[in-house]
């Protein structure tokens, strides 16, 4: 697996790594030096969640060490670390048949301590941020006209009467969870989004996810404003809001496009820079995980 250095967002690609933390190798004479830096690993550099496989990593190792062990409370069990090739300061994991390298299922969500040890020494130490099971990922949703790319956020208004494509990519979808329902006071209705729906875009930007589309129309009548958006996932345990503008003329009252973008982005979040995406605010309904 590769190291993302410090990224903290979802990434495209292949399996990717997370960086953790910096720790603490002793020196000659026992004091600390912040050489050794200990590193995990998840795939597609997705958030760390209770029961994912797991691998880690140093960098910065003494020559001539031969062996560190990994332990954390929030590990299935221990995971033992050997130098890349000989006289290398990099690390291996090794994965012997039978070993179980996994966060421990059933985890509460909470920020977990992992320690390096070689020989009975501390050589490094980080945190893990563990998420509960089966925790929603949003990756993007947006709204936007039927007849134009949905891009990465939503426009920043929408004339009452558009015809409305809406998009969500979560890269956790729940298991056998088709389709999903949006709700908000700017539909004539319950609006229903799915797999596998010729409102798909196809964007690469979707591929580490699961894309859920649909399309509808806004009601003719709805006042101008700011309106809220939700659709509920993973079997009610979580609820993901979006904002919309609604400004001008009805459509059917007028020419011109479904749409007016006066500048910005109506989303609620923040940019990911890395994949051109909008994160949406999650909420966690009381059906889910306590946190620790």
């Amino acid at each position: 697996m590769g190291v993302a250095g410090l990224a903290v967002v979802p990434l495209l690609g292949g399996a990717a790594g997370v960086s953790a933390a910096e720790g603490a190798s002793p020196a000659p004479g026992g004091s600390p030096s912040p050489a050794v830096r200990l590193e995990y690993h998840v795939a597609q550099n997705l958030a760390l969640e209770a029961g994912d496989d797991i691998s880690f990593s140093l960098d910065g190792m003494p020559p001539g060490w031969d062996k560190a062990e990994v332990t954390s409370p929030a590990l299935q069990e221990p995971i033992t670390l050997t130098p890349l090739k000989k006289g290398s300061t990099q690390s291996v994991q090794v994965d012997a048949p039978g070993t179980d390298h996994r966060v421990r299922s059933g985890l509460r969500a909470g920020t977990y301590p992992v320690t390096a040890t070689s020989h009975g020494r501390t050589v490094a130490t980080a945190q893990l941020k563990v998420l509960a099971e089966n925790t929603a990922q949003i990756y993007r949703f947006v709204i936007g006209p039927r007849n134009a790319s949905p891009g990465s956020g939503t426009p920043a208004s929408l004339r009452p009467g558009s015809d409305v494509r809406v998009v969500l990519t979560d890269l956790r979808a729940a298991p056998g969870e088709d389709p999903l329902t949006v709700t908000s006071p700017i539909f004539k209705g319950p609006l229903t989004i799915k797999t596998d729906s010729p409102d798909n875009p196809g964007c690469k930007c979707d591929d580490p996810g699961t894309v859920y589309a649909g399309h509808g129309e806004l009601r003719g009548d709805v006042p101008n404003g700011r309106y809220t958006v939700t659709v509920v996932s993973h079997h009610g345990q979580q609820t993901t809001k979006q904002h919309v503008t609604i400004a001008g003329q009805p459509v059917a009252d007028g020419g011109g496009p479904s749409w007016a973008v006066t500048g910005g982005v109506a989303a609620a979040g923040l940019a990911l820079a890395s994949g051109g995406a909008f994160a949406v605010r999650r909420r966690r309904s009381r059906k889910a995980a306590p946190s620790a």
